[in-house]
């Protein structure tokens, strides 16, 4: 429901059920009901009232600094979350009750949780453990249910509903609820909007107890197509966030990882509608800025060296070069004396760094130890000054002393020390780096010891170093993760700067109102100005400009990525570098990695750095038809004759269609006559441009997690041959939730 829509006065009554469902507007079937969602209603306008109230409040308020202001800028992101959510729905948030076996009153499940001005529970969340029954009981397991109702909504009104009766007891009064197939069946028949279907009330036990799993390790979720994985991970993501205070957005929150952006863009508005808009979402490519305009890689054999954990792994030699201090010492040369810095004393300034910090930051730790290094050495050998900047001589007339500041400002001033550190320590940039493998030999070779002299010989690319591919992504983002901030370094000088000639201002200002006040130093406020800290804590010493955050830099409480199967060992160290925890939710299907997965989900995922893995799998195919199946399960055997081929329990009568190429159009323009409503999709016509919004063109890849109403393939024999190709076709034809047509070309 839009914003707008909320604010209309909700219909006089909940149902708006088609004659030929007359028998369920019985008032004995929805009595109940109606005086339910009315009370609802009254809810949700009282809340929504109230929460506009309480955010006017919270944004008329004056001011405030530090922790009073981030609590005042918290509050009113709360609030904003909650009205935005709620006026998303209407009463539509309801999706189903259930009637306990013990007499007790029926129990409404909701998106989110309600309650009216007296406290009563009016809706009950769906992530909470109150709920679990209404998702997770079976027939074998009621979990205590008598009954269990689910709707179907359609313009916020409920157009369906169905009843599963738990007990024998419950048949009574049911009858015309009842349908031959369970809801969950009955609500996929229904035809696809342009957005992923809103499956939360279709979720069936077997994918709550997914849902439900705790977030320590890794959890595989392996299923073939239409076995609702994609339903799992989002639904996951959202149960999590509620149920696991160690994810919550404050500690790092949860990245919801897709396949391609068709795939996030078809289920952007997911996630808000279980309650959670503060999931980012992201495809791999997406984590590096060079991600926008990479493109394939040309060589299958190039990719293949890429997409390692040792290819990777050579970027931390490839740094560590840059990091050897000099073999050699040097004389200092000061206002002063001179100052011998010994290789002893470079090395041990190397090794000051701070473990973990990255390349560029660390240069500014071994300046400073470099200076206290000298600094000491100088003081050893000609004594130290006074504070203030004056310094002592002999009865020669030679110094014996100076002041640390004015020995550091010197020392900083000096263009031998800096060049010479700026040489052994130089700034580097992640393309450079990288860009420098692919075009000198010997530094790959130096780097990459793995690789033979031939596969060094194809990495190269020494006209292009920077035409970066899908590839080298995985490389750059670990050069950028190992390299930090090149300006790190420039906006942090240029701060201290900026507050040394700040403090200068002040002080000059501060001394210059003490000289025309006589005023006796040890009372009030003028003459606290006498005093260093309180002219320190008049400049504001937080204002270090920095980039740009990198939203998906992390660290991430946990990540989700869906379509995992196609993840090269490359690609996982991407993710691995932003969930130290190591918790991830891991959805795929073997069957569908176009470049062929020989190992176990357990295999592949301890390669890569996972430990702790569990694997839940899903075996019923919901979504396509059993006559669709039956022409896409020999495609995949063909190829992969162990492919985990799901169980389809759906049958809708249609026979998969066959043609030619030329019948596409009237294919589609017959199909969208008959059906007013539903998605098509063309797949494997590159060259065709839809008239209707109702359909889409995709390549088989770009269909990959979707599902339309009609699929239409063209020419599926042109997909390619071997693994890819026949995961290619499978991916493609099981994409159709009620009909799929074949055409080939003459």
């Amino acid at each position: 429901m839009s914003e707008a829509a909320a604010t209309t006065p909700l219909p006089s009554s909940a149902f708006n059920l088609p004659d030929t469902l007359s028998a369920k507007s019985a008032p004995a079937l929805i009595g109940a009901d109606e005086a339910h969602f009315a009370a609802i209603a009254k809810s949700l306008a009282d809340t929504i009232a109230e929460l506009s109230a309480n955010l006017d409040t919270a944004r008329r308020a004056p001011g405030r600094l530090g922790r009073e202001a981030m609590d005042r800028d918290s509050e009113i992101h709360r609030l904003t979350a909650r009205l935005r959510t709620l006026r998303r729905f209407g009463l539509d948030l309801c999706l189903g009750h259930f009637v306990p076996d013990d007499g007790s009153a029926p129990v409404y499940v909701g998106r989110l949780g309600l309650t009216d001005s007296e406290g009563r529970r009016l809706l009950v969340d769906w992530r909470s453990p109150a709920a679990e029954p209404f998702f997770a009981a079976t027939h074998a397991h009621p979990m205590g249910l008598a009954s269990r109702r689910r709707y179907r909504w359609s313009d916020g009104l409920i157009s369906d509903y169905w009843d599963e009766v738990f007990t024998a007891d419950g048949l009574e009064g049911h009858a015309a609820a009842l349908d031959d197939q369970s809801a969950f069946i009955a609500s996929l028949g229904g035809e696809r909007s342009s957005r992923m279907r809103d499956v939360l009330s279709t979720i069936q036990s077997d994918q709550d107890a997914v849902i439900r799993a705790g977030s320590r390790g890794a959890l595989v979720v392996d299923g073939g197509p239409g076995t609702g994985k994609t339903v799992v991970a989002l639904h996951r993501t959202a149960h999590l966030l509620y149920a696991d205070p160690r994810l919550g957005h404050r500690r790092g929150g949860v990245l919801f990882v897709g396949p391609h952006r068709p795939y996030l863009d078809y289920v952007a508005d997911v996630l808000p509608s279980l309650g959670e808009e503060g999931v980012r979402t992201c495809v791999v490519a997406d984590l590096v800025a060079e991600g926008a305009d990479a493109l394939p890689e040309a060589d299958p054999e190039v990719a293949r060296l890429k997409s390692s954990v040792a290819m990777v792994r050579a970027i931390e030699p490839a740094v560590a070069l840059y990091e050897e201090p000099p073999a050699e010492g040097m004389t200092v040369s000061t206002h002063w004396a001179d100052v011998w810095l010994s290789a002893s004393d470079w090395a041990a300034a190397f090794a000051a760094v701070e473990p973990g910090t990255p390349h560029n930051e660390a240069r500014d730790q071994i300046r400073e130890e470099l200076l206290t290094i000298l600094m000491d050495k100088h003081a050893d050998e000609y004594g130290d000054g006074d504070e203030d900047g004056d310094s002592d001589t002999d009865e020669d007339g030679e110094s014996s002393g100076v002041s640390p500041q004015l020995l550091r400002r010197s020392l900083l001033q000096n263009r031998e020390l800096i060049g010479a550190l700026h040489r052994a320590w130089p700034i580097l940039e992640p393309t450079d780096l990288v860009g420098d493998l692919w075009s000198v030999p010997a530094y790959l070779r130096k780097c990459a010891p793995h690789l033979t002299v031939d596969e060094v010989r194809a990495l190269q690319r020494k006209d292009a170093p920077h035409a970066w591919t899908v590839s080298d992504l995985p490389l750059l983002d670990a050069a950028r993760q190992r390299l930090g901030d090149p300006e790190s370094s420039a906006r942090r000088q240029r701060h201290e700067a900026a507050v040394a000639a700040e403090r200068a201002r002040r002080a000059d200002v501060m001394e210059s109102i003490l000289q025309n006040v006589e005023i006796d130093e040890s009372e009030g406020a003028l003459g606290m100005l006498h005093g260093q800290d309180i002219k320190d804590t008049l400049i504001d010493e937080d204002g270090l400009p920095t980039a740009e955050p990198d939203l998906l830099a992390g660290p991430f409480a946990h990540i989700v990525v869906d379509e995992a199967q196609e993840l090269t060992d490359a690609e996982w160290q991407m993710l691995l570098l932003r969930c130290p925890s190591r918790s991830f939710t891991v959805v795929g299907d073997r069957a569908q990695a176009r470049h062929g997965f020989t190992e176990s989900w357990r295999e592949r995922l301890e390669r890569i750095g996972l430990d702790r893995i569990e694997v839940a799998s899903l075996t019923v195919n919901y979504r396509t038809p059993e006559e669709v199946m039956a022409e896409a399960a020999p495609v995949i055997r063909e190829a992969l004759p162990d492919a985990n081929v799901p169980t389809s329990i759906r049958s809708n009568g249609i026979p998969v269609g066959r043609g030619a190429a030329a019948d596409l159009d009237a294919v589609l323009d017959g199909w969208l006559a008959e059906h007013p409503e539903g998605v098509a999709c063309v797949i494997g016509d590159a060259g065709f441009r839809p008239v209707s919004p109702r359909v889409r063109s995709l390549t088989p890849t770009l269909s990959k997690g979707l599902e339309f109403d009609l699929v239409v393939l063209v020419d599926p024999e042109n997909f390619g041959g071997g693994i890819a190709g026949a995961v290619d076709r499978y991916v493609a034809m099981t994409r159709a939730t009620q009909r799929l047509v074949v055409l080939t070309s003459a």
